[in-house]
Protein backbone atom coordinates (compact mmCIF):
# COMPACT_ATOMS: atom_id res chain seq x y z
CA UNK A 1 0.00 0.00 0.00
CA UNK A 2 2.82 2.34 0.95
CA UNK A 3 4.54 1.50 -2.34
CA UNK A 4 1.38 2.33 -4.29
CA UNK A 5 1.09 5.75 -2.64
CA UNK A 6 4.73 6.44 -3.40
CA UNK A 7 4.25 5.59 -7.07
CA UNK A 8 1.11 7.74 -7.19
CA UNK A 9 3.01 10.61 -5.57
CA UNK A 10 5.78 10.36 -8.16
CA UNK A 11 3.17 10.25 -10.91
CA UNK A 12 1.71 13.54 -9.65
CA UNK A 13 5.18 15.06 -9.61
CA UNK A 14 5.74 13.96 -13.21
CA UNK A 15 2.48 15.61 -14.27
CA UNK A 16 2.56 18.65 -12.00
CA UNK A 17 6.14 19.80 -12.47
CA UNK A 18 5.96 20.25 -16.28
CA UNK A 19 2.54 21.88 -15.90
CA UNK A 20 3.92 24.28 -13.30
CA UNK A 21 6.93 25.07 -15.45
CA UNK A 22 4.65 25.72 -18.42
CA UNK A 23 2.46 28.01 -16.31
CA UNK A 24 5.53 29.90 -15.08
CA UNK A 25 6.77 30.21 -18.67
CA UNK A 26 3.47 31.66 -19.90
CA UNK A 27 3.35 34.00 -16.91
CA UNK A 28 6.88 35.18 -17.65
CA UNK A 29 6.18 35.66 -21.36
CA UNK A 30 2.98 37.56 -20.56
CA UNK A 31 4.94 39.79 -18.18
CA UNK A 32 7.93 40.56 -20.41
CA UNK A 33 5.74 41.11 -23.48
CA UNK A 34 3.90 43.97 -21.83
CA UNK A 35 4.69 47.25 -23.54
CA UNK A 36 4.37 50.51 -21.68
CA UNK A 37 3.06 53.42 -23.72
CA UNK A 38 5.32 56.42 -24.32
CA UNK A 39 5.32 59.38 -21.97
CA UNK A 40 3.22 62.22 -23.40
CA UNK A 41 3.77 65.62 -21.81
CA UNK A 42 0.72 67.29 -23.28
CA UNK A 43 -2.46 65.17 -23.43
CA UNK A 44 -4.83 68.08 -23.99
CA UNK A 45 -5.79 66.69 -27.41
CA UNK A 46 -7.65 63.86 -25.66
CA UNK A 47 -10.36 66.43 -24.96
CA UNK A 48 -10.84 67.15 -28.65
CA UNK A 49 -13.99 65.79 -30.25
CA UNK A 50 -14.85 65.58 -33.91
CA UNK A 51 -17.58 67.74 -35.40
CA UNK A 52 -20.11 65.78 -37.43
CA UNK A 53 -21.21 67.64 -40.57
CA UNK A 54 -23.34 64.77 -41.86
CA UNK A 55 -22.83 62.14 -44.58
CA UNK A 56 -19.63 60.86 -42.97
CA UNK A 57 -17.83 64.20 -43.09
CA UNK A 58 -16.01 65.03 -39.83
CA UNK A 59 -13.59 67.77 -38.77
CA UNK A 60 -11.39 68.69 -35.82
CA UNK A 61 -9.98 72.15 -36.44
CA UNK A 62 -8.12 72.02 -39.77
CA UNK A 63 -8.17 68.20 -39.73
CA UNK A 64 -10.86 66.41 -41.70
CA UNK A 65 -12.16 63.04 -42.84
CA UNK A 66 -14.61 62.10 -45.60
CA UNK A 67 -15.59 59.38 -48.04
CA UNK A 68 -15.16 60.21 -51.71
CA UNK A 69 -17.69 59.14 -54.31
CA UNK A 70 -14.81 57.06 -55.70
CA UNK A 71 -15.18 54.77 -52.67
CA UNK A 72 -11.87 55.88 -51.17
CA UNK A 73 -11.74 57.52 -47.74
CA UNK A 74 -9.71 60.71 -47.42
CA UNK A 75 -8.04 61.91 -44.23
CA UNK A 76 -5.98 65.00 -43.44
CA UNK A 77 -4.12 65.37 -40.12
CA UNK A 78 -1.56 67.87 -38.86
CA UNK A 79 0.41 68.79 -35.76
CA UNK A 80 2.58 67.08 -33.17
CA UNK A 81 2.90 63.27 -33.01
CA UNK A 82 0.43 62.47 -30.21
CA UNK A 83 -2.03 65.08 -31.50
CA UNK A 84 -1.88 63.63 -35.02
CA UNK A 85 -2.58 60.17 -33.65
CA UNK A 86 -5.49 61.30 -31.50
CA UNK A 87 -7.01 63.22 -34.42
CA UNK A 88 -6.48 60.29 -36.79
CA UNK A 89 -8.24 58.00 -34.31
CA UNK A 90 -11.11 60.35 -33.52
CA UNK A 91 -11.85 61.08 -37.19
CA UNK A 92 -11.56 57.50 -38.51
CA UNK A 93 -12.67 55.60 -35.38
CA UNK A 94 -15.20 53.39 -37.20
CA UNK A 95 -12.59 52.24 -39.71
CA UNK A 96 -10.05 51.48 -36.98
CA UNK A 97 -12.59 49.29 -35.16
CA UNK A 98 -13.83 47.52 -38.29
CA UNK A 99 -10.30 46.95 -39.61
CA UNK A 100 -9.32 45.15 -36.42
CA UNK A 101 -12.52 43.11 -36.64
CA UNK A 102 -11.71 42.07 -40.21
CA UNK A 103 -8.12 41.20 -39.29
CA UNK A 104 -9.20 39.21 -36.24
CA UNK A 105 -11.91 37.33 -38.17
CA UNK A 106 -9.43 36.34 -40.86
CA UNK A 107 -6.92 35.09 -38.29
CA UNK A 108 -9.67 32.98 -36.69
CA UNK A 109 -10.51 31.48 -40.08
CA UNK A 110 -6.89 30.61 -40.67
CA UNK A 111 -6.37 29.32 -37.10
CA UNK A 112 -9.72 28.02 -35.75
CA UNK A 113 -8.13 26.47 -32.63
CA UNK A 114 -8.64 28.65 -29.53
CA UNK A 115 -5.68 27.00 -27.83
CA UNK A 116 -3.37 27.68 -30.75
CA UNK A 117 -4.61 31.27 -31.01
CA UNK A 118 -3.65 31.85 -27.38
CA UNK A 119 -0.32 30.13 -27.97
CA UNK A 120 0.24 32.37 -31.00
CA UNK A 121 -0.61 35.41 -28.89
CA UNK A 122 2.14 34.59 -26.39
CA UNK A 123 4.60 33.63 -29.11
CA UNK A 124 4.14 36.96 -30.90
CA UNK A 125 4.22 38.75 -27.56
CA UNK A 126 7.59 37.14 -26.81
CA UNK A 127 8.89 37.82 -30.29
CA UNK A 128 7.85 41.49 -30.15
CA UNK A 129 8.77 42.04 -26.50
CA UNK A 130 11.37 44.65 -27.49
CA UNK A 131 9.49 46.12 -30.44
CA UNK A 132 9.06 49.55 -28.87
CA UNK A 133 12.85 49.92 -28.56
CA UNK A 134 13.05 49.88 -32.35
CA UNK A 135 10.26 52.40 -32.94
CA UNK A 136 11.08 56.09 -32.61
CA UNK A 137 9.40 58.03 -29.83
CA UNK A 138 7.61 60.13 -32.45
CA UNK A 139 5.91 57.11 -33.99
CA UNK A 140 5.22 55.55 -30.60
CA UNK A 141 3.39 58.72 -29.61
CA UNK A 142 1.43 58.82 -32.86
CA UNK A 143 0.45 55.15 -32.51
CA UNK A 144 -0.49 55.76 -28.86
CA UNK A 145 -2.73 58.62 -29.97
CA UNK A 146 -4.44 56.43 -32.57
CA UNK A 147 -4.91 53.64 -30.02
CA UNK A 148 -7.15 55.88 -27.90
CA UNK A 149 -9.90 55.16 -30.45
CA UNK A 150 -9.34 51.40 -30.83
CA UNK A 151 -11.95 48.86 -29.77
CA UNK A 152 -12.11 47.54 -26.22
CA UNK A 153 -13.23 44.13 -27.50
CA UNK A 154 -9.72 42.73 -27.85
CA UNK A 155 -8.20 43.57 -24.48
CA UNK A 156 -7.67 39.84 -23.92
CA UNK A 157 -4.98 40.07 -26.61
CA UNK A 158 -3.34 43.18 -25.19
CA UNK A 159 -3.93 46.82 -24.43
CA UNK A 160 -5.05 49.08 -27.27
CA UNK A 161 -1.55 50.48 -27.57
CA UNK A 162 0.13 47.06 -27.56
CA UNK A 163 -2.20 45.78 -30.27
CA UNK A 164 -1.95 48.78 -32.60
CA UNK A 165 1.84 48.83 -32.19
CA UNK A 166 2.10 45.10 -32.93
CA UNK A 167 -0.17 45.36 -36.00
CA UNK A 168 2.57 47.49 -37.57
CA UNK A 169 4.79 44.40 -37.50
CA UNK A 170 2.10 41.99 -38.75
CA UNK A 171 3.29 42.20 -42.35
CA UNK A 172 6.87 41.46 -41.29
CA UNK A 173 5.96 38.53 -39.01
CA UNK A 174 3.74 36.80 -41.56
CA UNK A 175 6.27 37.39 -44.31
CA UNK A 176 9.20 36.12 -42.23
CA UNK A 177 7.71 33.16 -40.39
CA UNK A 178 5.84 31.62 -43.29
CA UNK A 179 7.03 33.52 -46.38
CA UNK A 180 3.33 33.56 -47.23
CA UNK A 181 2.00 34.89 -50.52
CA UNK A 182 0.47 37.81 -48.65
CA UNK A 183 2.84 40.16 -50.41
CA UNK A 184 3.88 39.63 -54.04
CA UNK A 185 4.19 43.18 -55.25
CA UNK A 186 5.50 44.60 -58.52
CA UNK A 187 6.77 48.14 -59.14
CA UNK A 188 8.62 50.01 -61.87
CA UNK A 189 9.60 53.46 -63.07
CA UNK A 190 10.56 55.28 -66.25
CA UNK A 191 12.08 58.71 -66.94
CA UNK A 192 14.04 60.63 -69.57
CA UNK A 193 14.19 58.62 -72.83
CA UNK A 194 11.96 55.82 -71.48
CA UNK A 195 9.03 58.21 -70.94
CA UNK A 196 7.15 59.91 -73.75
CA UNK A 197 7.82 63.44 -72.45
CA UNK A 198 10.79 62.56 -70.18
CA UNK A 199 8.49 62.81 -67.13
CA UNK A 200 9.32 60.42 -64.32
CA UNK A 201 6.48 57.91 -63.82
CA UNK A 202 6.42 55.34 -61.00
CA UNK A 203 3.81 52.57 -60.90
CA UNK A 204 3.17 49.81 -58.39
CA UNK A 205 0.72 47.07 -57.42
CA UNK A 206 0.49 46.41 -53.68
CA UNK A 207 -0.55 42.76 -53.76
CA UNK A 208 -1.10 42.40 -50.03
CA UNK A 209 -4.13 40.24 -49.35
CA UNK A 210 -5.76 39.49 -46.00
CA UNK A 211 -9.43 39.36 -47.01
CA UNK A 212 -11.92 41.21 -49.19
CA UNK A 213 -13.23 43.02 -46.12
CA UNK A 214 -9.75 44.13 -45.07
CA UNK A 215 -9.14 45.71 -48.49
CA UNK A 216 -12.42 47.55 -48.90
CA UNK A 217 -11.86 50.59 -46.63
CA UNK A 218 -8.75 52.22 -48.06
CA UNK A 219 -7.68 55.59 -46.67
CA UNK A 220 -5.78 58.21 -48.66
CA UNK A 221 -3.89 59.93 -45.86
CA UNK A 222 -2.53 63.45 -46.22
CA UNK A 223 -0.26 64.25 -43.28
CA UNK A 224 1.28 67.56 -42.28
CA UNK A 225 3.66 66.74 -39.40
CA UNK A 226 5.11 69.38 -37.10
CA UNK A 227 8.54 68.10 -38.16
CA UNK A 228 9.57 66.80 -41.56
CA UNK A 229 7.85 66.99 -44.93
CA UNK A 230 4.18 66.83 -45.74
CA UNK A 231 3.26 63.55 -47.46
CA UNK A 232 0.47 61.33 -48.71
CA UNK A 233 0.13 57.56 -48.40
CA UNK A 234 -2.41 54.81 -48.99
CA UNK A 235 -3.28 53.17 -45.70
CA UNK A 236 -6.08 51.66 -43.59
CA UNK A 237 -7.65 52.27 -40.18
CA UNK A 238 -5.12 52.39 -37.34
CA UNK A 239 -2.01 52.09 -39.53
CA UNK A 240 0.51 54.97 -39.60
CA UNK A 241 3.20 53.09 -41.52
CA UNK A 242 3.82 53.59 -45.23
CA UNK A 243 3.61 51.01 -48.01
CA UNK A 244 3.07 53.47 -50.89
CA UNK A 245 3.53 57.22 -50.63
CA UNK A 246 4.95 60.52 -51.90
CA UNK A 247 6.06 63.63 -50.03
CA UNK A 248 5.92 67.33 -50.92
CA UNK A 249 9.48 67.21 -52.29
CA UNK A 250 8.49 64.66 -54.93
CA UNK A 251 10.15 61.71 -53.20
CA UNK A 252 8.22 58.44 -53.42
CA UNK A 253 8.59 55.17 -51.51
CA UNK A 254 7.07 51.76 -52.24
CA UNK A 255 8.01 48.45 -50.60
CA UNK A 256 8.47 44.95 -52.07
CA UNK A 257 9.02 41.93 -49.84
CA UNK A 258 12.04 39.68 -50.45
CA UNK A 259 12.99 36.22 -49.19
CA UNK A 260 13.71 36.22 -45.44
CA UNK A 261 15.02 33.77 -42.91
CA UNK A 262 13.12 33.13 -39.68
CA UNK A 263 14.09 36.02 -37.38
CA UNK A 264 15.13 35.66 -33.76
CA UNK A 265 13.69 38.90 -32.44
CA UNK A 266 11.91 42.11 -33.27
CA UNK A 267 13.34 45.16 -35.01
CA UNK A 268 11.90 48.18 -36.83
CA UNK A 269 8.86 47.28 -38.94
CA UNK A 270 9.42 47.82 -42.65
CA UNK A 271 6.46 50.19 -42.96
CA UNK A 272 7.90 52.50 -40.30
CA UNK A 273 11.26 52.62 -42.07
CA UNK A 274 9.41 53.61 -45.24
CA UNK A 275 7.42 56.16 -43.25
CA UNK A 276 10.57 57.74 -41.85
CA UNK A 277 12.10 57.97 -45.33
CA UNK A 278 8.97 59.61 -46.69
CA UNK A 279 8.72 62.10 -43.83
CA UNK A 280 12.38 63.09 -43.61
CA UNK A 281 14.09 62.52 -46.98
CA UNK A 282 14.07 64.84 -50.00
CA UNK A 283 16.76 63.02 -51.98
CA UNK A 284 17.91 59.46 -52.60
CA UNK A 285 21.06 60.08 -50.54
CA UNK A 286 18.96 61.12 -47.54
CA UNK A 287 16.67 58.09 -47.99
CA UNK A 288 19.65 55.71 -48.00
CA UNK A 289 21.05 57.35 -44.85
CA UNK A 290 17.77 56.78 -43.00
CA UNK A 291 17.57 53.16 -44.15
CA UNK A 292 21.15 52.64 -42.90
CA UNK A 293 20.17 53.81 -39.42
CA UNK A 294 17.39 51.24 -38.93
CA UNK A 295 17.62 47.51 -38.26
CA UNK A 296 14.88 45.33 -39.76
CA UNK A 297 14.07 41.68 -39.09
CA UNK A 298 12.94 40.88 -42.64
CA UNK A 299 14.37 41.51 -46.09
CA UNK A 300 12.78 44.20 -48.22
CA UNK A 301 13.25 46.29 -51.34
CA UNK A 302 12.41 50.00 -51.15
CA UNK A 303 11.88 51.55 -54.57
CA UNK A 304 12.71 55.21 -53.97
CA UNK A 305 12.16 57.82 -56.67
CA UNK A 306 13.24 61.43 -56.30
CA UNK A 307 12.14 64.47 -58.29
CA UNK A 308 15.29 66.27 -57.12
CA UNK A 309 17.53 63.51 -58.49
CA UNK A 310 15.22 62.77 -61.46
CA UNK A 311 15.74 59.04 -61.14
CA UNK A 312 14.85 56.03 -59.00
CA UNK A 313 16.89 53.38 -57.19
CA UNK A 314 16.09 50.33 -55.08
CA UNK A 315 17.36 50.21 -51.51
CA UNK A 316 17.81 46.47 -50.84
CA UNK A 317 17.92 45.73 -47.13
CA UNK A 318 18.23 42.58 -45.03
CA UNK A 319 18.60 42.33 -41.24
CA UNK A 320 22.38 42.71 -41.60
CA UNK A 321 23.11 44.15 -45.07
CA UNK A 322 22.15 47.15 -47.20
CA UNK A 323 22.80 47.69 -50.89
CA UNK A 324 21.60 50.29 -53.37
CA UNK A 325 20.66 49.03 -56.82
CA UNK A 326 21.00 51.73 -59.46
CA UNK A 327 20.35 50.36 -62.97
CA UNK A 328 22.24 53.25 -64.56
CA UNK A 329 19.47 53.48 -67.16
CA UNK A 330 16.26 55.47 -67.65
CA UNK A 331 13.99 52.78 -66.18
CA UNK A 332 13.86 50.48 -63.17
CA UNK A 333 11.97 47.25 -62.43
CA UNK A 334 11.25 45.62 -59.08
CA UNK A 335 9.57 42.35 -58.10
CA UNK A 336 10.33 40.26 -55.00
CA UNK A 337 14.00 39.45 -55.42
CA UNK A 338 17.22 41.44 -55.10
CA UNK A 339 19.20 42.70 -58.11
CA UNK A 340 22.19 44.54 -56.62
CA UNK A 341 25.71 43.08 -56.69
CA UNK A 342 25.86 42.56 -52.92
CA UNK A 343 22.67 40.51 -52.46
CA UNK A 344 21.79 39.03 -55.84
CA UNK A 345 24.00 35.97 -55.29
CA UNK A 346 22.97 35.19 -51.71
CA UNK A 347 21.41 31.81 -51.07
CA UNK A 348 17.96 33.11 -49.97
CA UNK A 349 17.76 35.31 -53.08
CA UNK A 350 18.79 32.47 -55.41
CA UNK A 351 16.06 30.29 -53.86
CA UNK A 352 13.55 33.11 -54.21
CA UNK A 353 14.25 33.54 -57.92
CA UNK A 354 14.13 29.80 -58.55
CA UNK A 355 11.15 28.81 -56.42
CA UNK A 356 8.78 31.79 -56.41
CA UNK A 357 6.84 33.69 -59.07
CA UNK A 358 9.07 36.78 -58.70
CA UNK A 359 11.52 36.15 -61.58
CA UNK A 360 8.68 35.27 -63.97
CA UNK A 361 6.78 38.48 -63.12
CA UNK A 362 9.98 40.47 -63.57
CA UNK A 363 10.49 39.01 -67.05
CA UNK A 364 6.88 39.77 -67.96
CA UNK A 365 7.28 43.35 -66.75
CA UNK A 366 10.44 43.79 -68.83
CA UNK A 367 8.65 42.29 -71.83
CA UNK A 368 5.74 44.74 -71.54
CA UNK A 369 7.96 47.80 -71.10
CA UNK A 370 9.91 46.82 -74.22
CA UNK A 371 6.73 46.19 -76.26
CA UNK A 372 5.03 49.43 -75.20
CA UNK A 373 7.78 51.81 -76.25
CA UNK A 374 8.03 55.20 -74.57
CA UNK A 375 5.97 55.13 -71.41
CA UNK A 376 2.94 57.26 -70.49
CA UNK A 377 0.51 57.37 -67.58
CA UNK A 378 -2.03 55.23 -69.46
CA UNK A 379 0.59 52.69 -70.51
CA UNK A 380 1.75 52.43 -66.89
CA UNK A 381 -1.78 51.63 -65.76
CA UNK A 382 -2.24 49.16 -68.61
CA UNK A 383 0.87 47.33 -67.42
CA UNK A 384 -0.34 47.29 -63.82
CA UNK A 385 -3.64 45.79 -65.04
CA UNK A 386 -2.01 43.12 -67.23
CA UNK A 387 -3.13 39.53 -66.51
CA UNK A 388 -1.16 37.66 -69.16
CA UNK A 389 1.92 35.52 -68.88
CA UNK A 390 5.11 35.65 -70.93
CA UNK A 391 4.52 36.14 -74.67
CA UNK A 392 0.92 37.16 -73.85
CA UNK A 393 -0.12 33.62 -72.94
CA UNK A 394 -3.28 32.97 -70.94
CA UNK A 395 -2.15 31.70 -67.52
CA UNK A 396 -5.53 31.96 -65.84
CA UNK A 397 -7.13 34.72 -63.81
CA UNK A 398 -5.51 35.23 -60.41
CA UNK A 399 -2.17 33.61 -61.19
CA UNK A 400 0.65 34.87 -58.97
CA UNK A 401 2.90 35.02 -62.03
CA UNK A 402 0.75 37.78 -63.53
CA UNK A 403 1.42 41.45 -62.79
CA UNK A 404 -2.28 41.78 -62.00
CA UNK A 405 -3.08 38.91 -59.65
CA UNK A 406 -6.59 40.23 -58.93
CA UNK A 407 -5.84 40.54 -55.22
CA UNK A 408 -4.26 44.01 -55.00
CA UNK A 409 -5.03 46.05 -51.91
CA UNK A 410 -4.28 49.04 -54.11
CA UNK A 411 -2.43 50.12 -57.21
CA UNK A 412 -0.82 53.53 -57.48
CA UNK A 413 0.99 55.74 -60.01
CA UNK A 414 3.18 58.75 -59.17
CA UNK A 415 4.46 61.66 -61.23
CA UNK A 416 6.98 63.01 -58.68
CA UNK A 417 8.04 66.02 -60.75
CA UNK A 418 4.45 67.24 -60.91
CA UNK A 419 3.42 66.10 -57.41
CA UNK A 420 0.56 64.11 -58.88
CA UNK A 421 -0.62 60.69 -57.75
CA UNK A 422 -3.26 58.32 -59.11
CA UNK A 423 -4.87 55.71 -56.81
CA UNK A 424 -6.92 52.75 -58.03
CA UNK A 425 -10.50 52.17 -56.97
CA UNK A 426 -12.33 48.88 -56.50
CA UNK A 427 -12.25 46.21 -57.62
CA UNK A 428 -8.49 45.87 -57.24
CA UNK A 429 -6.78 47.93 -59.98
CA UNK A 430 -9.69 47.48 -62.39
CA UNK A 431 -11.72 50.49 -61.27
CA UNK A 432 -10.93 54.06 -62.25
CA UNK A 433 -7.71 55.69 -61.05
CA UNK A 434 -8.44 59.00 -59.33
CA UNK A 435 -5.81 61.75 -59.28
CA UNK A 436 -4.67 63.98 -56.42
CA UNK A 437 -2.53 67.06 -56.90
CA UNK A 438 -0.42 67.52 -53.77
CA UNK A 439 0.17 71.19 -54.59
CA UNK A 440 -3.58 71.74 -54.24
CA UNK A 441 -4.14 69.45 -51.24
CA UNK A 442 -1.38 70.91 -49.08
CA UNK A 443 -2.32 74.49 -49.98
CA UNK A 444 -5.73 73.95 -48.35
CA UNK A 445 -6.28 75.24 -44.83
CA UNK A 446 -8.87 72.78 -43.67
CA UNK A 447 -11.93 71.64 -45.58
CA UNK A 448 -14.98 73.78 -44.96
CA UNK A 449 -17.47 71.70 -46.92
CA UNK A 450 -17.91 68.08 -47.94
CA UNK A 451 -16.61 68.20 -51.51
CA UNK A 452 -14.42 66.14 -53.81
CA UNK A 453 -10.73 66.97 -53.64
CA UNK A 454 -9.40 64.75 -56.41
CA UNK A 455 -8.87 66.23 -59.87
CA UNK A 456 -11.72 64.80 -61.98
CA UNK A 457 -10.10 66.03 -65.21
CA UNK A 458 -7.22 63.59 -64.66
CA UNK A 459 -9.30 60.49 -63.82
CA UNK A 460 -8.30 57.34 -65.75
CA UNK A 461 -11.34 55.24 -66.77
CA UNK A 462 -12.01 51.72 -65.44
CA UNK A 463 -10.61 48.66 -67.21
CA UNK A 464 -12.94 47.47 -69.99
CA UNK A 465 -12.33 43.94 -68.64
CA UNK A 466 -15.06 44.71 -66.08
CA UNK A 467 -17.66 44.64 -68.87
CA UNK A 468 -16.69 41.22 -70.21
CA UNK A 469 -18.10 37.73 -69.69
CA UNK A 470 -14.67 36.68 -68.53
CA UNK A 471 -14.90 39.01 -65.55
CA UNK A 472 -18.27 37.48 -64.65
CA UNK A 473 -16.59 34.08 -64.87
CA UNK A 474 -13.95 35.22 -62.42
CA UNK A 475 -16.58 36.44 -59.98
CA UNK A 476 -18.23 33.02 -60.26
CA UNK A 477 -14.88 31.31 -59.71
CA UNK A 478 -14.24 33.28 -56.52
CA UNK A 479 -17.69 32.41 -55.14
CA UNK A 480 -17.21 28.72 -55.87
CA UNK A 481 -13.71 28.81 -54.37
CA UNK A 482 -15.09 30.41 -51.22
CA UNK A 483 -17.78 27.75 -50.95
CA UNK A 484 -15.06 25.10 -51.18
CA UNK A 485 -13.12 26.81 -48.41
CA UNK A 486 -16.28 26.88 -46.29
CA UNK A 487 -16.68 23.12 -46.71
CA UNK A 488 -19.78 23.27 -48.90
CA UNK A 489 -20.75 20.97 -51.76
CA UNK A 490 -19.53 22.29 -55.12
CA UNK A 491 -19.71 21.21 -58.75
CA UNK A 492 -15.98 21.20 -59.49
CA UNK A 493 -16.53 21.11 -63.24
CA UNK A 494 -18.29 24.47 -62.93
CA UNK A 495 -15.31 25.74 -60.94
CA UNK A 496 -12.93 24.72 -63.72
CA UNK A 497 -15.17 26.12 -66.47
CA UNK A 498 -15.10 29.52 -64.75
CA UNK A 499 -11.27 29.70 -64.87
CA UNK A 500 -10.02 26.91 -67.16
CA UNK A 501 -6.44 28.14 -67.74
CA UNK A 502 -5.65 28.57 -64.05
CA UNK A 503 -3.73 25.63 -62.60
CA UNK A 504 -5.23 26.22 -59.15
CA UNK A 505 -8.75 25.48 -60.44
CA UNK A 506 -7.60 21.91 -61.07
CA UNK A 507 -5.78 21.70 -57.73
CA UNK A 508 -8.94 22.73 -55.90
CA UNK A 509 -10.95 20.20 -57.89
CA UNK A 510 -8.40 17.50 -57.12
CA UNK A 511 -8.41 18.30 -53.41
CA UNK A 512 -12.21 18.26 -53.36
CA UNK A 513 -12.39 14.86 -55.07
CA UNK A 514 -9.69 13.47 -52.78
CA UNK A 515 -11.70 14.56 -49.73
CA UNK A 516 -14.76 12.84 -51.23
CA UNK A 517 -12.80 9.62 -51.93
CA UNK A 518 -13.04 9.95 -55.72
CA UNK A 519 -9.41 9.12 -56.42
CA UNK A 520 -9.67 8.57 -60.18
CA UNK A 521 -11.19 12.00 -60.84
CA UNK A 522 -8.75 13.62 -58.42
CA UNK A 523 -5.81 12.09 -60.30
CA UNK A 524 -7.10 13.46 -63.59
CA UNK A 525 -7.46 16.97 -62.18
CA UNK A 526 -3.98 16.97 -60.65
CA UNK A 527 -2.48 15.76 -63.93
CA UNK A 528 -4.28 18.54 -65.81
CA UNK A 529 -2.91 21.08 -63.33
CA UNK A 530 0.61 20.10 -64.38
CA UNK A 531 -0.17 21.17 -67.97
CA UNK A 532 -0.83 24.76 -66.84
CA UNK A 533 1.51 27.58 -65.74
CA UNK A 534 2.10 26.84 -62.04
CA UNK A 535 3.09 29.80 -59.88
CA UNK A 536 5.72 28.29 -57.58
CA UNK A 537 7.92 25.23 -57.22
CA UNK A 538 6.31 24.53 -53.85
CA UNK A 539 2.88 24.28 -55.44
CA UNK A 540 4.18 22.06 -58.24
CA UNK A 541 5.77 19.78 -55.62
CA UNK A 542 2.43 19.58 -53.81
CA UNK A 543 0.63 18.52 -57.01
CA UNK A 544 3.23 15.87 -57.84
CA UNK A 545 3.07 14.51 -54.30
CA UNK A 546 -0.73 14.17 -54.52
CA UNK A 547 -0.39 12.32 -57.84
CA UNK A 548 2.20 9.98 -56.35
CA UNK A 549 0.02 9.26 -53.31
CA UNK A 550 -3.02 8.43 -55.46
CA UNK A 551 -1.04 6.23 -57.84
CA UNK A 552 0.16 4.17 -54.89
CA UNK A 553 -3.42 3.60 -53.74
CA UNK A 554 -5.13 2.73 -57.00
CA UNK A 555 -4.31 -0.05 -59.53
Amino acid sequence: MHSTKKVFRWFLYIIAVPALLLLLLFTYVAYVSRTAPPVVNDTGSLQWQREDHGNGFYTIGNNWFRKSKSGLFELYVEGKPFERGVVNGRLSKELIVSQEDYFSNQIKKMIPSTFYLHFLKYMIGWFNRNLSRHVTDEYQQEIYGVSQSASGSYNYIGTNYERILNYHAAHDIGHALQNMALVGCTSFGTWDGASADSTMIIGRNFDFYVSDDFAKNKIILFENPAQGYKFMSVTWGGFIGVVSGMNEKGLTVTINAAKSSIPTGSATPVSLVAREILQYAATIKEAVAIAHQRTMFVSESFLVASAADHKAVIIEKTPDTLDVYDPGEDHILCANHFQGKVLVGTEPNIHQMKESASAYRYKRLRELIKENGKNTLQKTINILRDQKGLRNTDIGMGNEKALNQLIAHHSIVFEPGKLRVWVSTAPWQLGEYVAYDLHTIFAMHGLQENREIYDASLTVPPDSFLLTEKYKDYERYRKLRQRLQDGEEVNVDSLIESNPEFYHSYVLAGDYCTAHHDQHRALGYYQQALTKEIATEQEEAYIRKKIEEIQKRIP
